[in-house]
């Protein structure tokens, strides 16, 4: 995982700092740290970079299956590195999702029934996403799962597993919380019962010593009842100075509500895209930790690839995207030297 910062504050835990000059632009900030940019991991440039060659293995399909809500831009990065990966390794790739579990699992089961050879989900909602997984591999159809599900996905008999611990993601925001002077702290879940999101506001309150941490749930697939939410919750506790988000897109419309409530409160957030990078620069965010998405869809992809035509899985199965449990602080603006 990597953390974008608009400032920085020096070596905390397990943050390791890459201090820059008197102004330090977004494409240095992406060459020190891979994934530290708004292409979430990928290359700058798609201009051949890492679509090298076509592999001449047996032309093969897979299906890559989320719980993507419509408008998010976080999954763009999951496509596009999922499709380069494809491209490589001379796969179809057929992507679909829905953010409701039900539906989700009903994708996975016409993936299966097209015969395809080999399934990439994520487990955002693992109970009603099980019997689709025990569907599949009962066909042996080779399953993988990323982004969402760290906890579970062996049990459910996943082979392999892209992402990153969120829990510990999650204590590492919490104890750069503490180490900023948060007393206050409202964290936000935009998708209520998404294991991914539940884990890192755990986390947060596990790792944040330095006050109280509530829990706010809005829904992600109606924005302006967020931006109504989170204004009226700052209105009602003006003692909030810190708002953690759990994506770019509620990470900039908690900027508006802030705004809304006339609240002093700090932004903080996962996962980014270019318009929270840009929010980074100017200041209204402060941080935020990245996962790498593109990262987690080329490597979904590929996994399958190698399995399919090798019988190989990838670093035991368990393969975190980012720097081994470390973030790396990318700090913006000017700097006391």
């Amino acid at each position: 995982m990597t953390l974008q910062t608009s400032h920085g504050s020096g070596r905390t835990g397990s943050l390791r700092v890459l201090r820059s000059g008197a102004v330090l632009g977004l494409a240095l900030c992406a060459t020190v740290a891979a994934g530290c940019s708004s292409t979430g991991g990928a290359p700058e440039s798609t201009g051949g970079g890492s679509n090298a060659g076509t592999a001449d293995t047996p032309r093969a399909t897979i299906a890559m299956i989320t719980h993507e809500v419509p408008g998010d831009s976080f999954w763009d990065l999951i496509r596009k590195g999922a499709e380069a990966a494809a491209a490589k390794d001379n796969i179809e790739l057929r992507y679909s999702a829905d953010p409701e579990a039900p539906n989700q699992a009903n994708l996975v089961q016409s993936a299966i029934d097209s015969n395809v050879d080999g399934i990439a989900i994520t487990l955002a909602k693992p109970d009603a996403m099980a019997p689709a997984v025990e569907a599949a591999t009962a066909k042996g159809i080779p399953v993988v799962a990323f982004n969402s599900g760290y906890d579970v996905w062996e049990e459910q008999g996943v082979s392999q597993y892209f992402g990153q611990d969120e829990t510990i993601a999650g204590r590492t925001a919490g104890e750069r919380l503490t180490a900023d002077g948060a007393t206050k702290v409202l964290c936000i879940i935009q998708e209520q019962g998404q294991v991914a999101l539940e884990s890192r506001c755990a986390g947060v309150t596990e790792g944040f010593t330095g006050g109280s941490t509530e829990i706010l749930n809005v829904n992600s697939e109606d924005m302006p009842s967020v931006e109504a939410t989170i204004t009226a919750k700052l209105q009602q506790d003006p003692t909030i100075d810190h708002i953690v988000a759990l994506g770019a897109p509620i990470a900039l419309t908690a900027v508006q509500s802030k705004a809304n409530a006339g609240s002093d409160a700090t932004v903080v957030t996962f996962d980014t895209n270019a318009a929270l990078v840009d929010a980074i620069q100017s200041g209204d965010v402060e941080w935020a930790i990245d996962q790498q998405p593109y990262l987690q869809g080329y490597l979904a992809v590929d996994s399958l690839w190698l399995y399919l035509n090798n019988g190989n899985t990838i670093g035991g199965g368990l393969n975190r995207t980012g720097e081994s449990g470390d973030l790396v602080l990318c700090e913006f603006g000017q700097l006391a030297s």
